[in-house]
C-alpha cells in the first residue's frame, strides 16, 4: 500500500491509534504493520508490486497512501480508497468521502461489506476474487495468518467511530490563551472568537430546525452533516512548566475535537507538547512555533523567527550577494533573541560566513552603542530586537554595516526602527507586503467593520479570521467523517487548492453590487458611486481587474501549501525595505530557503 514519497511521512508513522476495542494486543501489532511496516516478530512487512517491484518496511506500510485515518488519498490519477472499519466491514453507516476535487464528492462504498476471509485472499493476492488485479501501486502481501489477523483487528477499528467531542449535532472546540498575552491583544482575540462562532452558529442548521443563511457544501445539505460548534476559551495561568497539567484537566473536564486558533507569547512548547500527547490537532494559532518543532498534530502558519534565519542566511548566501566579512548578531535571551540567533548561526554553519554574537547585558542605548563598535561596510548585522530595544536605537548613528531586522521580534509592520535608520535598514518579513495584502485581506476588513471590531494586529487578527473560515470549509468537506488524523489530512490536501478557489470567488463578489460594508479609509483611487459603500480592500480587488490571478489566497501569506506530514504552511519570506514614507517595499524577490 505504498504510493506517496516516504520522507514526508515519517512524522507520521508513529501517530497512536485509537484505543483498542478488545483484544489489544493484535490492534497494536496491527497497527505497527499498517503505520510503520513491522510485522509483529519484528521483521519488515513485505510485498510485491505488479510490476515486480520489491517493497518492504516503512516502504510497504499502508499508512503511506491510505493515511493514519485510513480514508484514503488521491495521487494524480489514483484515488486510493478508505480501509476504515465502515468502509471494509460495514460496521458503521456507509462511507462518504470528499476524495479528488476534480469529481466533487465521491459516495465511494460500492461493494457489499467484505468478510476477514475475503480481504486476506485480496491482500495476498492483490486481485478481488477471480477479477483483474488491483492497481499497480497496491503490493501483494508475504504475510502469515497471525500477521494478517493482527491487520484486520486494527483495521476493524479504525476511524470506526467519530473522534471526542463530537456529537451528531455538536462539535466540540477549544481556544488556547497563554498568560503572557497583553490585555489589548487578549481582548480583540476573545471578542473576535466568540463573533465568528456566534455568526457560525446563527447560520447552521441542525437536524432540520431553523434556517440557512450560508450553504458552504451541497453534500452536507444533502446528507444533513452540518453541526453547531461550541467554543471553550482556556485560558492558561502561572509559569509554563504547570500548563500541560492545567490542559490535561481542563480536557478532562471536556472533551473536545480540535484546538482552533490559539494566542502565545514567547513560549507554547507545552501546548505543542499537550496536543501531541492527547493527538489532538491543534489548528493554526498565531504564535512561534516552539524551539526544533516536529509537530504531528499542530499546524501552524510558519515557523516564525527560524524561518526569518534561513530566509535570512539565503540572502547572504545568494549567488549573486557579496558576502559579508560577518555577521554580527545583536540580541536579548529574555525576549526570544537568544533563540532566533541561534537559528541564523545554524543556518550559517556550512556557509564559510563567521558569525558573532553580541548579546545585550544592560537596558540602555550604552549596552547597544558598545555592540555596534568596531563595524564596518564588511559586516552585515541582525538586530533580534523586541520594539523597546529598537526605540533605543534614536540616539545612536547609523553604521556603515548592513543592518537587518526581525518583523516577528517586532510585532507589527509599525516597527519602532527609528527615522535615521529607516533608509538602510532591511527587514526579514514573511507576510505578504502591504501594498499587495489589501486585496487578499479585503473580506476580513469588510468582517471587522461590520463587526465593530477594532484593528489592534492586523497580522494576529486576520490568522484568527482565516483560521476560523478554513476550519469551517474543512469540516464541511469531511461530511461526517468527523475523525481528528482525517481533519488534518483534509487541510493537507485543501489548503493550497482552497485558497486560489477563494481568492476566485472573492474578486467575483466584489464585482456585484449585493457584496457592501461599512465605509473606512481611503485607497487612494477615485470610487464611483456603487463603489463607495465597499472597503478599500474590496474596492482594490474590483480595480485590479484580472488581476486578482496574481492573488494566491485570503491570509496575510503570499503563498499556503502542505503536503503530507507537513505542519508549516508559509515555507518563504522577503527581505524588505522602507521606502520614502516608511512603506515596505520588497528588497527582492520572495524565498524560500
Amino acid at each position: 500500500m505504498r504510493c506517496l514519497p516516504q520522507a514526508a511521512l515519517l512524522a507520521l508513522l508513529a501517530l497512536p491509534a485509537a484505543a483498542p476495542a478488545g483484544a489489544g494486543g493484535d490492534v497494536e501489532a496491527g497497527r505497527r504493520i499498517y503505520a510503520q511496516g513491522i510485522l509483529p516478530d519484528g521483521s519488515p512487512l513485505s510485498g510485491k508490486r505488479w510490476d515486480n517491484l520489491v517493497v518492504s518496511g516503512e516502504q510497504a506500510a499502508c499508512v503511506a497512501c491510505h493515511r493514519p485515518s485510513g480514508m484514503g488519498s488521491v495521487e494524480g490519477d489514483i484515488q486510493v480508497p478508505p480501509v476504515t472499519g465502515n468502509a471494509l466491514f460495514g460496521t458503521g453507516d456507509k462511507v462518504v468521502a470528499t476524495m479528488d476535487p476534480r469529481s466533487g464528492k465521491s459516495f465511494n462504498m460500492a461493494h457489499e461489506p467484505y468478510d476477514e476471509a475475503f480481504i486476506a485472499q485480496l491482500l495476498r493476492s492483490g486481485r478481488r476474487g477471480g477479477g483483474p488485479p488491483m492497481n499497480v501501486l497496491m503490493p501483494r502481501y508475504e504475510m502469515r495468518d497471525a500477521d494478517m489477523r493482527a491487520l484486520l483487528a486494527y483495521l476493524r477499528q479504525l476511524s470506526s467511530s467519530w473522534s471526542p467531542g463530537v456529537t451528531a449535532e455538536l462539535i466540540r472546540f477549544a481556544t488556547v490563551i497563554t498568560p503572557d498575552v497583553s490585555s489589548e491583544r487578549r481582548a480583540v482575540f476573545v471578542d473576535m472568537v466568540r463573533k465568528i462562532v456566534a455568526q457560525k452558529n446563527g447560520s447552521t442548521m441542525v437536524a432540520g430546525h431553523g434556517t440557512r443563511h450560508h450553504m458552504t457544501s451541497a453534500a452536507e445539505l444533502v446528507l444533513g452533516t452540518e453541526r453547531r460548534w461550541s467554543l471553550d476559551i482556556w485560558e492558561l495561568q502561572g509559569p509554563p512548566q504547570t500548563w500541560g497539567r492545567q490542559l490535561d484537566e481542563l480536557y478532562a473536564r471536556q472533551p473536545v475535537f480540535a484546538l482552533v486558533s490559539g494566542l502565545g507569547g514567547d513560549e507554547w512548547g507545552p501546548v505543542d507538547a499537550f496536543c501531541d500527547r492527547q493527538a489532538l490537532p491543534c489548528w493554526f494559532p498565531s504564535v512561534d512555533p516552539p524551539t526544533a518543532a516536529a509537530p504531528k498534530y499542530s499546524i501552524y502558519f510558519s515557523e516564525g523567527v527560524a524561518l526569518e534565519a534561513r530566509v535570512l542566511a539565503a540572502r547572504l548566501c545568494a549567488p549573486d550577494a557579496r558576502a559579508p566579512r560577518r555577521v554580527v548578531q545583536i540580541f536579548r535571551d529574555a525576549t526570544g533573541g537568544g533563540r532566533a540567533a541561534r537559528e541564523l548561526s545554524a543556518a550559517l554553519e556550512s556557509s564559510g560566513i563567521p558569525v558573532r554574537d553580541r548579546p545585550l547585558a544592560g537596558h540602555d542605548a550604552a549596552a547597544l552603542e558598545s555592540s555596534l563598535a568596531d563595524l564596518n561596510a564588511d559586516d552585515a548585522i541582525m538586530f533580534w530586537l523586541d520594539p523597546a530595544d529598537l526605540a533605543l536605537l534614536a540616539t545612536l548613528p547609523v553604521p556603515a554595516a548592513a543592518t537587518y531586522f526581525s518583523r516577528e521580534l517586532a510585532g507589527t509592520d509599525r516597527m519602532a526602527i527609528p527615522a535615521s535608520w529607516l533608509p538602510a535598514a532591511r527587514v526579514v518579513y514573511l507576510y505578504e507586503l502591504p501594498d499587495r495584502r489589501a486585496a487578499n485581506l479585503a473580506y476580513f476588513k469588510a468582517w471587522i467593520n461590520q463587526r465593530h471590531v477594532p484593528l489592534v494586529d492586523e497580522a494576529m487578527q486576520s490568522e484568527v479570521y482565516f483560521s476560523f473560515a478554513f476550519l469551517t470549509d474543512t469540516v464541511a468537506e469531511m461530511l461526517d467523517n468527523m475523525y481528528r488524523d482525517y481533519l488534518i489530512e483534509r487541510a493537507e490536501n485543501m489548503i493550497s487548492r482552497r485558497e486560489g478557489a477563494k481568492a476566485e470567488a472573492e474578486y467575483y463578489s466584489s464585482t456585484q453590487s449585493h457584496v457592501r460594508t461599512h465605509p473606512g479609509g481611503t485607497d487612494g483611487a477615485a470610487a464611483t458611486p456603487a463603489d463607495s459603500t465597499l472597503s478599500p480592500g474590496l474596492r482594490a480587488q474590483r480595480l485590479a481587474g484580472s488581476a486578482f490571478g496574481k492573488r494566491a489566497g485570503t491570509s496575510s501569506y503570499p503563498h499556503l501549501t502542505l503536503g503530507p506530514g507537513q505542519r508549516f504552511a508559509s515555507k518563504g519570506g522577503y527581505i524588505a525595505r522602507f521606502a520614502e514614507g516608511g512603506a515596505l517595499l520588497a528588497d527582492g524577490e520572495w524565498r524560500v530557503p
